[in-house]
């Protein structure tokens, strides 16, 4: 199927590796020049060397932390211009409700919901002047179904989601399409670290602490970084123009739920 989205650009943030580099690599495999963001700079310009070789687009890497204003100041002036936003952040620590304070909240709004808006703030004009653009957010299958140890990722993506739910309805009207996609587990190294940590707690290895994870998803598999971009790719391209605010599930059915 042909997206429609040879020549467009995009700002894929922390795409070096996991989820981010899936959308990287899909919208690249579709023509999409890139704009790629991640910390760290070792990473990334392995990532957007990899990609420049095997699918020939350009590919602009800039190091920085989106969380910060100098860093967004850094990925907006490269991305002027661009067609498609894809944000995204890794989740913050985990613990219990007890554990955190004003400040923990506060640097989980920055990374997950705040830094994301801000971007969006940013890019839209121009998206709406074109009569054109996509904005995908990664956020979590944890906005769905909330996940006890992780209440500040509970709490920062779901102000995220309830931001986008109103503002993808005000800018449809001009061709501009804002989703989220929602993992649940994939492949990635976070998913290695979780289960090494599953392991070593348990007293098994971190294999059978997968296996027994993934005996939990109806797919009986972990997600990957592949099939994830591609959904991403499909959500910025021609064909999706009439999904607007959406949250797209990508759990292999983990989430027993019937909406």
């Amino acid at each position: 199927m042909d997206l429609g989205l040879t020549g467009k650009k995009a700002l894929v943030c922390a795409s070096s590796k996991g989820l981010g580099l899936g959308c990287a690599e899909a919208l690249a495999e579709a023509g999409v020049d890139l704009v790629m963001n991640a910390r760290g700079a070792e990473a990334l310009e392995a990532a957007a060397d990899d990609i420049r070789k095997r699918f020939g687009v350009s590919v602009m890497t800039v190091a920085a932390d989106v969380t910060t204003a100098e860093g967004q100041a850094a990925v907006l002036a490269a991305a002027k211009g661009a067609d498609i936003l894809v944000t995204n952040a890794g989740g913050p620590p985990p613990g219990l409700w007890s554990d955190w304070d004003r400040d923990d909240f506060i640097k989980a709004l920055d990374a997950n919901m705040l830094a994301p808006i801000a971007l969006m703030k940013a890019m839209l004009p121009d998206m709406i002047a074109k009569g054109w653009g996509r904005v995908v957010n990664i956020t979590s299958v944890s906005v769905k179904a909330p996940i006890p140890q992780l209440g500040l990722s509970n709490s920062a993506r779901a102000g995220l989601t309830g931001y986008v739910a109103g503002t993808a309805r005000q800018v449809a009207e001009h061709g501009v399409t804002i989703n989220n996609m929602q993992p649940g587990i994939h492949a990635t190294d976070r998913a290695v670290a979780l289960d090494g940590g599953a392991g070593k707690a348990e007293g098994i290895s971190a294999a059978e602490a997968r296996a027994n994870r993934e005996a939990g998803i109806p797919a009986r598999r972990y997600g990957t970084r592949q099939e994830f971009g591609a959904t991403c790719a499909f959500l910025c391209s021609q064909h999706a123009g009439f999904i607007v605010g959406q949250n797209i599930l990508l759990d292999g059915g983990a989430t027993n739920t019937t909406m």
